[in-house]
């Protein structure tokens, strides 16, 4: 007798679609901050707002490779899904760049 491991419509595409929908959420924080940040902090807005961006894109399609893996994983592998390493590295280096955004626009803006 042949066992499922696990549900196929649960808890990987749940993770997916959370993963999807914070590298949009982060994607939309860098566009809306390159367009806030550009009257003080200038070109330099737009090129942080471009990073971020890219990077939260990146972060969007290493999630569906990861969930394509995970899937597979589970269904002829060992059961245990791998860990989203790139995905939550790109996503804070995505958070990060945004941080050090909003630093430079209350540094600027105070003097």
């Amino acid at each position: 007798m042949n066992a499922v491991r696990f549900d196929h419509g649960l808890q990987p595409e749940r993770t997916l679609l959370s993963w999807r929908r914070t590298a949009l959420a982060i994607a939309a924080g860098g566009a809306a901050g390159a367009r806030v940040f550009a009257d003080s902090l200038g070109p330099v807005s737009w090129v942080v707002g471009l990073a971020v961006v890219a990077v939260a894109l990146g972060a969007y399609v290493a999630a569906n490779r990861a969930y394509r893996r995970a899937v597979a994983s589970l269904v002829h592998g060992s059961g245990l899904a791998p860990s989203p390493g790139v995905p939550v590295a790109a996503l804070a280096i995505a958070c990060g760049l945004l941080g050090l955004a909003g630093l430079g626009y209350v540094v600027i803006d105070a003097w």
